[in-house]
């Protein structure tokens, strides 16, 4: 089994940037379609974006595209999401775990994500 690690959140301003990392443990990473999720306080978990084995195909949640790039290093085990143009409704802890694709549609596990990281937007 694959265990995740997410780092990178922060406290950052309405507009601002951050990029979150996922690193994970084990030799089949580059095997596996990897995705990120997020969760608010008092609301459902709510997929933001995955990427396939090769990182040759990407999809995004219609909240984030344009703004957001997800992106992996496979020689360091390693997935990112950049964060450009952050607004406060992007608040939340963010996840990574393993995803996989239905037809052109990505779906992350979100029982599989790591301890997550906390990003807090500020208007």
């Amino acid at each position: 089994q694959v265990q995740l690690v997410e780092s990178g959140g922060g406290l950052v301003q309405a507009g601002g940037s951050l990029r979150l990392s996922c690193t994970a443990s084990g030799r089949t990473f580059s095997t596996y379609a990897m995705g990120w999720f997020r969760q608010a306080p008092g609301k459902e978990r709510e997929f933001v974006a995955a990427i396939n084995w090769s990182g040759s195909n990407t999809d995004y949640a219609d909240s984030v595209k344009g703004r957001f790039t997800i992106s992996r290093d496979n020689g360091k085990n390693t997935v990112y999401l950049q964060m450009t143009g952050l607004k406060p409704e992007d608040t939340a802890v963010y996840y990574c775990a393993p995803a996989r694709w239905v037809g052109e549609t990505a779906r992350v596990d979100f029982g599989s994500g790591g301890q997550g990281t906390q990003v807090t937007v500020s208007s």
